[in-house]
């Protein structure tokens, strides 16, 4: 049997839901393309997407949730390709104090969100 998949999604759980989501409107251009909302108000669910491809970013937000995630070692990222003028925004980036990794050699950095899950920074391919 062949089995067949495409990507959907990926999820980050998240402290303040408002937050998270104007941190990702600022940084990466991700905008809102769905909501849930459980009937009991336990949580809520906010699809960010990039308005180019399908794939979207999943906030996870839990009523009850008092306690910072444990992100574990950071060992684990999210990558985004920027458009435009690389330099120029990683130039933003580092303004705005996002910036928690260079690898100068390789040509990329990391951005950390509110929540300290790192995104990795690309050039767009060209």
């Amino acid at each position: 049997m062949e089995i067949r998949s495409r990507f959907d999604h990926y999820n980050f759980n998240v402290m303040d839901l408002e937050r998270s989501i104007r941190f990702y409107a600022e940084a990466l251009g991700l905008k809102e393309v769905r909501r849930k909302v459980a009937e009991d108000k336990s949580f809520v669910l906010v699809y960010l997407g990039d308005g180019k491809t399908d794939f979207t970013l999943e906030l996870t937000w839990l009523k009850d949730r008092k306690e910072p995630y444990d992100l574990g070692e950071g060992e684990f990222h999210l990558c985004m390709r920027v458009d435009g003028d690389y330099e120029e925004v990683r130039a933003y980036h580092r303004q705005k104090g996002w910036i928690c990794y260079e690898n100068k050699e390789m040509g990329l950095y990391f951005i950390a969100d509110p929540d300290g899950y790192w995104i990795e920074i690309l050039p767009d391919r060209q």
